[in-house]
C-alpha cells in the first residue's frame, strides 16, 4: 500500500514523470516563508490528469493550483500518504465551491442528489466544512455559507437546514478562533439563539435530553436504531451540548452576560443526562439509548462527546479508548469501523439501501474519532492507553484509505478489511465532501491549537522520532501568517536545528526539541 501514495514513485509508474518535472503558474504567484508552491502544483497537475471534470463549480480544474496556493496553508512532510492526501483534500473541497444566487456554498455530493436543498445543499457534513474551512485565506466563501445555512434556508419553499443534526455553533465558535472575526459572530448571535431553541422544540424530550432517527444523524442502517426510532444518541446530546458552549461564549464577546448564563446552564444540565443516560460502567462506553429505555451496542458515535470536551477527566471514562485499537472494537485493516466487530449484526443490513452505517468505515466518522482522540491527548490527563503514536497510526492509516484502483479517492463508505468502496465509482460519490482531513492535519496533528487570546499554542501529535522534518507554511490566523517547522539537524530548511515557530517571517520562538510550545503573537 505504501507505495501507492508515494507521488514520486506513482507517477513514474503511470508514466507521468513529466507531470512532476513540470510546475505550474503558482510558483511566482505565491510563496511561503520556507515552502514553495513545486510540490501543490506538481500534485494538483497530477489530480487534474486523472480528472475528466464532468462537473464544474467555482473553481475549474485549471485554476485549482493557483486558487489553493492564495488560500490554502503550505505542507511538507516525511509521509508521503500524508502529504499528498493533504493537498488531495484541498483540491477536492475546492470542487465542491460552488456560487449561487444565494453566495457561495460547499457542496456534498459533486453531482444533483433528490435529498438535497436549494442549489444541491446539505447541511449534513456542514460542521466539517466549517472546520476544514476556516483555514482558507479568503474567508467570503465561508461567510456566505455560513449565512446560506443559518439566514438565508429558512426562507426557501423547502427549507432543509434541519434535516440533519448539527454542531454548526461549536464550528462557527472553533472558526472565530482562527480568523477573530467578532462582529460576524456577535451579529449572528441572535439568530443561532432563536435555532438553538427551534431544536428544543423539535427534538427535546420532557427530560432535557434530544432525541434523533438515525437517518438524520446522516447515519441510516445503524445497529443502534432505525429511521423512524427516537433514539437517545450521543450523536445530537453531545453536539447540542458542544452548541450551548459555544453560544455560551459567543454570548461573552456580545457582552451579554444574561444569555452567557443560559447557556452555560444549559450546557451543565446537558453534561449531566449524557454521563448519566448513555454511559455504561459495564460497556465503558457511551451508547444509544433506545425508545424502550434498552442500551445497544458500541458503535463510533460513542467517542464524539470527547469532541466536544464533554466527558469528565476520569480514568473509567478513558477506558472507551481502548475500543479504537482492539480488532474486536473498532480497529479494522482499513480503517475505523463505525460498528464494533464483535457485535452479531455487523454489516448484516447491506441488502438493497446502499449507506450503511452497521458497521463499514466512514470517512465522516474517522473525522469525529480522531479529533475526539486529539482531544483527549490535548486536554485530559487522564488518557488512558492513548498516546500520539496511536492518533498518528490511524491519521496514517486514514490517508492510506483515500485510494481506488491505486488512484487518489475519497467516497462515501468502505469495506473495513479490502477497503473497496462500497458504492463502487458511483458519479455522486466521486470527491464525496462529508469529512475532514486537512483541519485535522493542522490542528491536530502539527497541533496549532486556535485560541481567544494573543497567545499561539502548538501540541504536535507527531510521536517522537517519526520525523525529522515538516514544514506547515502560510497559516492565516489572528491576522498574520504563520509558519511552523521541525528541523531535526537544520539541514532540511537552512534555517538552524529544532522546532521553530515565525510569524510574517519573524521567528517568535525555537525549541530544540519537538514539543507543545507557546509564543505571543
Amino acid at each position: 500500500m505504501n507505495t501507492i501514495f508515494n507521488i514520486r514513485k506513482t507517477c513514474k509508474v503511470l508514466g507521468l514523470a513529466a507531470l512532476v518535472a513540470t510546475g505550474l503558474s503558482t510558483q511566482a504567484q505565491k510563496k511561503g516563508v520556507v515552502l514553495g508552491t513545486t510540490a501543490l502544483d506538481n500534485y494538483t497537475r497530477y489530480f487534474n490528469s486523472l480528472d475528466s471534470e464532468d462537473v464544474r463549480n467555482y473553481v475549474p480544474n485549471a485554476e485549482a493550483a493557483s486558487w489553493i496556493a492564495a488560500n490554502a496553508p503550505l505542507f511538507e512532510c516525511p509521509d508521503s500518504a500524508i502529504e499528498k492526501i493533504y493537498y488531495y483534500r484541498w483540491w477536492t473541497f475546492r470542487k465542491h465551491l460552488k456560487e449561487t444566487p444565494a453566495g457561495f456554498i460547499f457542496t456534498e455530493f459533486i453531482t444533483p442528489v433528490k435529498h438535497a436543498g436549494k442549489y444541491n445543499g446539505i447541511s449534513c457534513a456542514l460542521g466539517h466544512h466549517i472546520y476544514e474551512g476556516r483555514w482558507l485565506k479568503d474567508q467570503k466563501y465561508l461567510d456566505q455559507y455560513v449565512h446560506f445555512w443559518v439566514l438565508k434556508d429558512k426562507g426557501f419553499p423547502a427549507p432543509r437546514f434541519h434535516a440533519f443534526s448539527s454542531w454548526v455553533d461549536n464550528a462557527i465558535y472553533n472558526r472565530y478562533l482562527v480568523n477573530q472575526d467578532k462582529q460576524f459572530v456577535t451579529a449572528l448571535l441572535p439568530e443561532l439563539d432563536t435555532d438553538y431553541r427551534k431544536w428544543e422544540s423539535e427534538k427535546q424530550l420532557p427530560s432535557g435530553m434530544f432525541w434523533q432517527f438515525d437517518v438524520k444523524d446522516g447515519m441510516e442502517e445503524s445497529v443502534s436504531g432505525g429511521r423512524k426510532v427516537k433514539n437517545r444518541r450521543p450523536t445530537i446530546n453531545s453536539y447540542m451540548y458542544g452548541n450551548a458552549v459555544a453560544l455560551s461564549r459567543m454570548a461573552s464577546l456580545a457582552n451579554n452576560d444574561s444569555l452567557r448564563k443560559v447557556y452555560l446552564a444549559r450546557a451543565a444540565h446537558l453534561k449531566k443526562l449524557v454521563v448519566d443516560s448513555l454511559w455504561s460502567d459495564s460497556a465503558a462506553f457511551f451508547l444509544t439509548r433506545k425508545e424502550d429505555g434498552r442500551l445497544a451496542p458500541r458503535e463510533a458515535i460513542g467517542f464524539i462527546p470527547w469532541y466536544f470536551d464533554l466527558p469528565a477527566d476520569n480514568k473509567k471514562y478513558a477506558r472507551a479508548w481502548d475500543q479504537l485499537t482492539d480488532t474486536a472494537g473498532f480497529n479494522a485493516p482499513w480503517g475505523l469501523t463505525t460498528a464494533e466487530r464483535r457485535e452479531p449484526t455487523f454489516r448484516t443490513r447491506g441488502s438493497g439501501h446502499g449507506c450503511e452505517w452497521d458497521g463499514a468505515i466512514w470517512p465522516f466518522a474517522t473525522t469525529q474519532s480522531l479529533k475526539g482522540l486529539s482531544n483527549l491527548l490535548n486536554n485530559y490527563r487522564n488518557k488512558g492507553s492513548m498516546n500520539a503514536g496511536v492518533f498518528y497510526k490511524e491519521m496514517h492509516k486514514y490517508a492510506m484509505s483515500h485510494v481506488m484502483k491505486g488512484r487518489a479517492y475519497i467516497g462515501e463508505y468502505q469495506d473495513e478489511k479490502t477497503g473497496d468502496w462500497l458504492k463502487g465509482d458511483d458519479p455522486r460519490s466521486r470527491f464525496y465532501n462529508h469529512s475532514g482531513f486537512c483541519d485535522l492535519v493542522i490542528s491536530d496533528l502539527v497541533g496549532l491549537k486556535p485560541r481567544e487570546d494573543n497567545v499561539l499554542e502548538i501540541r504536535p501529535l507527531i510521536p517522537e522520532g517519526q520525523w525529522n522534518w515538516f514544514c506547515l507554511d502560510n497559516v492565516s490566523y489572528h491576522g498574520k501568517t504563520i509558519t511552523i517547522l521541525w528541523d531535526k539537524d537544520g539541514r532540511k530548511y537552512g534555517k538552524g536545528a529544532g522546532f521553530r515557530v515565525f510569524a510574517n517571517g519573524k521567528q517568535l520562538l525555537v525549541s530544540p526539541k519537538l514539543k507543545p510550545v507557546t509564543a505571543k503573537l
